[in-house]
């Protein structure tokens, strides 16, 4: 008979159980199970709800369960329907009916909702550390390219010269969003709901502080339905870890273009491509498109889980065992793309004379031409039609505005003079931009060392 099956005349049907149980997906909780069935059972035996000998006889008996889980020695029973009733069932098949005394004062809804939130606080840690990692190759990227000058574009048109150091340090930024995303969610999530019970709490004097305590907690849930009913931090982690997938998707993107031969601007090592099984020539960027692909994978995780919640009334409804397989699989992609784009870019190989060569071409000195008579006098609205006749004349005759002779400058404008070709060098329209968030070297210079010092004191 199963633990709950007093009230029932006859057994559910097979497919039944296959259907309620999620021991297929929730065992990977069995630490965080037993983690806190044993400070469950510590706190009944100081508080006199069971007796001292049996609360000790069953925090010997999980460990040495957990023990034989971790040893590979147990197999899970779909018909115990999950990984609580797991574990208590083999309890009670060890030590009999003290083993029957731990569920005293709670619930599978607020035991389920305690074993999540320590998982996914681990998990959240492993993320961060990843994270972590990545910032600090992107980085050194950047430190070794202040230097490398390449386009700069919007609406992937050429736009205005910048640096790879510049260029990607733009996504440091977003990885630094997502850590402080990762964060702040893991606040939400360091909540302890164990204590609520089935949705009213326990005629038990529980000692849910020395709980809270025993298993690293911040605080208690304040109202027992909430408690066991709130899946928000699920949500709020599937919402940090899809925009994580969206930056490094965005990056991907970038770095297929650039792959490309189109571009040549990067090659990846050969550890980080595949081939055609057709085309000998090919070298793939897979893994880069792999990641962009699984991006959307981990979107349709939290639809899911906001569509799940939508419209549950309180309390605990059976709806909410949906909230673990999309996060289990989301964090587990996340932890797959991670180290993979990471070591990616640490070994792609950077073209740097064909980002420089690229930079020349498409006018992308033109703002700074335009820049360089308004500093003559000129109006700026009459300086770009003046740059933006200069523009048309160049593409007519296929050259670029540094190939055009000062003469044919002076054909549109008379202000010019000599010193417009020093304004329009590429270099000269990078270290020009000197104002914070620029791409001079500069100013590159002291991000890159801010990064690090920002690196240094992460948890």
């Amino acid at each position: 008979m199963k633990l709950w099956g007093g009230r029932f005349t006859r057994s559910t049907d097979s497919f039944t159980d296959h259907f309620h149980s999620s021991i297929s997906f929730d065992s990977r909780m069995y630490k965080e199970d037993i983690l806190g069935s044993c400070a469950h059972a510590e706190m009944l035996g100081r508080q006199g709800i069971i007796p001292v000998e049996d609360s000790q006889l069953i925090i010997k008996t999980l460990k040495e369960i957990l023990d034989d889980i971790e040893k590979g020695n147990v197999s899970f029973d779909e018909k115990a329907e999950d990984i609580h009733m797991n574990v208590e069932t083999l309890l009670i098949s060890r030590i009999g009916d003290t083993g029957k005394r731990l569920h005293t004062g709670r619930s599978r809804n607020d035991q389920v909702a305690l074993d999540i939130r320590m998982y996914l606080k681990e998990r959240i840690v492993d993320i961060k550390a990843l994270l972590k990692e990545l910032m600090t190759v992107i980085n050194n990227i950047a430190e070794k390219n202040i230097s490398t000058v390449m386009p700069g574009y919007t609406h992937l048109q050429n736009a205005q010269p910048v640096t790879l150091a510049h260029h990607v340090l733009a996504y440091e930024e977003m990885f630094k969003r997502d850590y402080a995303r990762l964060s702040d969610a893991y606040k939400r999530t360091n909540v302890m709901p164990l204590g609520s019970g089935a949705l009213a709490a326990t005629t038990y004097p529980l000692d849910r502080e020395f709980v809270r305590e025993a298993l690293g907690f911040e605080s208690i849930t304040l109202d027992s339905m909430d408690g066991v009913s709130d899946r928000d931090f699920v949500i709020e982690l599937l919402s940090a870890l899809s925009m994580i997938m969206m930056h490094l998707s965005r990056f991907c993107e970038e770095i297929i273009i650039w792959n490309s031969q189109q571009y040549k601007f990067v090659e990846m090592d050969d550890a980080y491509s595949t081939g055609s099984s057709i085309m000998p020539q090919k070298k793939n960027p897979d893994m880069a498109e792999l990641i962009r692909g699984k991006t959307g994978r981990v979107y349709g995780h939290l639809m899911a889980m906001l569509t799940v919640m939508k419209g549950i009334p309180l309390a605990y409804n059976k709806d909410m065992q949906e909230d673990k397989e999309g996060v289990f699989d989301a964090i587990d992609t996340i932890k797959m793309c991670l180290p993979v784009f990471t070591r990616m870019i640490d070994t792609m190989t950077i073209n740097k004379d064909n980002m420089r060569r690229a930079a020349r071409r498409g006018f992308m000195n033109a703002t700074d031409a335009a820049d360089w008579l308004v500093k003559q006098g000129v109006p700026f609205r009459d300086a770009h039609a003046i740059i933006g006749r200069l523009v048309l004349y160049c593409i007519e005759h296929e050259k670029e505005l540094d190939e055009l002779t000062l003469e044919e400058f002076k054909a549109v404008s008379d202000v010019f003079t000599q010193d417009i070709y020093r304004a329009i060098d590429l270099d000269t329209c990078v270290n020009s931009r000197t104002v914070a968030g620029g791409p001079s070297e500069e100013y590159i210079k002291g991000l890159v060392e801010l990064n690090k010092k920002y690196l240094a004191e992460l948890d």
